[in-house]
Order: C-alpha cells, then sequence, then structure tokens
C-alpha cells in the first residue's frame, strides 16, 4: 500500500526564467505588450482584491507573497492558500459567467503585481499561442495543487499537514530554491490551512524547532530548514513510536 504524503507540485518549473522547463520568457513578452497591463504596488497587509468586487481583472504575482482567504456569511475567515511571484490570482474572471469576487487576497510583504484586464487577458490567450500554453501550465499545475492538498487534508495528520505547508511556503523543492525566511503569518492562519487548532500548531511548532527543523531570527521570523522534509517524506518522527507497536503486535 502506498502511503500518500507527497510535498508535490513545484511551481517554479513554470518561472519564466527557467529554460530548462519552460522555454516562454513572460518578462519579454511583458515588454512588448505593455499596453495590456500595468504594474501595481502592494504594501503589507493590501488587498489585491476583496470578497464582493468585481471580477474584472487577472494579476500575475512579480514578486513578494500573499494569502488567499474567505469569509462565510456568518463572518468567519479562513485562509485557502498563499501565493507567490510567478502565480496568477483572480483567473475566475476568465469564467463566462463571471461576477463577482469569491476570495480577498492579502498581501504578506510588499508585492508587485500586474493588472491585466478581463478582456486583454482574453485576447493574448486567443492571439498568442505561447502566452496561452504558459497560463494554461499555471492552471494545470495550480488544479494539481488543489488536488494534492486535498489527499492531504484527507490521509495525513495534522503534523505533516503542518510540515507540507511549511515547506511550501519557503518554496523548497523548486529548482535552485534555499533555506528561507518565511512572511509574517500568524499560527492561527497556519492552524486554519492546516485544519486543526492554533494551540495544536503552536505545540508542532514548539517540536519543530526543538528538533532543529525551524528556527527564528531575532525579529521572530520563522526559517524553515530542508530536514524540516524528514516529517513529511520519512517519518522520522514516528519511527520509533511504529517500532514499539510492531514489537507489541509480535508479542
Amino acid at each position: 500500500m502506498t502511503t500518500i504524503h507527497q510535498l508535490t507540485i513545484e511551481r517554479g518549473s513554470i518561472q519564466p526564467t527557467d529554460e530548462k522547463h519552460h522555454t516562454f520568457d513572460f518578462q519579454k513578452f511583458l515588454a512588448q505588450h505593455k499596453f495590456v497591463s500595468r504594474v501595481m504596488r502592494f504594501n503589507q497587509k493590501e488587498n489585491l482584491f476583496t470578497q464582493g468586487d468585481r471580477e474584472d481583472s487577472v494579476f500575475y504575482l512579480q514578486s513578494g507573497r500573499a494569502k488567499m482567504s474567505v469569509v462565510s456569511y456568518k463572518g468567519k475567515e479562513a485562509t485557502i492558500t498563499l501565493v507567490s511571484s510567478g502565480d496568477f490570482v483572480g483567473e475566475e474572471a476568465l469564467a463566462p459567467a463571471h461576477g463577482l469576487r469569491l476570495s480577498t487576497v492579502t498581501a504578506l510583504e510588499s508585492c508587485d503585481a500586474l493588472k491585466i484586464k478581463r478582456g486583454a487577458m482574453i485576447r493574448l490567450l486567443h492571439d498568442e499561442p505561447a502566452f496561452a500554453g504558459f497560463f494554461w501550465r499555471f492552471l494545470l499545475e495550480r488544479g494539481m495543487r488543489t488536488q494534492a492538498d486535498l489527499v492531504d487534508q484527507l490521509f495525513n495528520s495534522s503534523e505533516k499537514r503542518l510540515a507540507r505547508i511549511l515547506l511550501l511556503m519557503a518554496g523548497m523543492g523548486k529548482p535552485g530554491a534555499r533555506v528561507t525566511y518565511l512572511p509574517p503569518i500568524s499560527q492561527q492562519t497556519l492552524a486554519d490551512m492546516v485544519g486543526t487548532t492554533r494551540s495544536r500548531t503552536s505545540f508542532f511548532m514548539n517540536r519543530f524547532r526543538s528538533l532543529g527543523f525551524i528556527s527564528y531570527d531575532k525579529r521572530r521570523r520563522i526559517q524553515v530548514h530542508r530536514s524540516l522534509l524528514k516529517v513529511v517524506l520519512l517519518d522520522q518522527l514516528h519511527q520509533s513510536e511504529a517500532r514499539a507497536l510492531r514489537s507489541m503486535l509480535n508479542e
């Protein structure tokens, strides 16, 4: 029986500068089509768009990281996912039955994003096959990532889910990735993404820290180390428990 706990989907594989994975030069393409978009700067905690806004444009994140969240009709907020440079957001505006935004995207740090109007985006997809291939590839990988998130939620423990989220947030697995700091994010937001309580999230974060999988600097920024992959890929935290259980069953 195969254990399902993959880190999965490397969004970095569609980065414009990564010619090994994709030859489309998005930055060069944008320079040739300046009229279709405009660069916008979003400060930390500023919204790229808000739930309930009109779906009139698509954003391409050039730098920085942001979170996507929704608010229920009872006022409860939940974080769906995090997005980073190289991601499109708001692509639901391209749907034939577009209307109002179903989510809010908020900058976790200073972000530069391209805002492309719906009509311009549709024309580009129709007239520019290279750009269309680049965009559809992104949508396919996002769909695979969403499916992997669902599998992770259904089959893995909250500890593994937290480890996987931290690794993805740190960019681990992307070509050329290195140890990095996470964007400012609360433990409650992490708990929402994992699907557990804040107290359990705090317990696991303290455990990861004591084992050297993560660390904090003087500014309380979280640094994720590659050793955290052990939790997701090798189950090292539970090997002793598993051996003890097998020993009991064999007695």
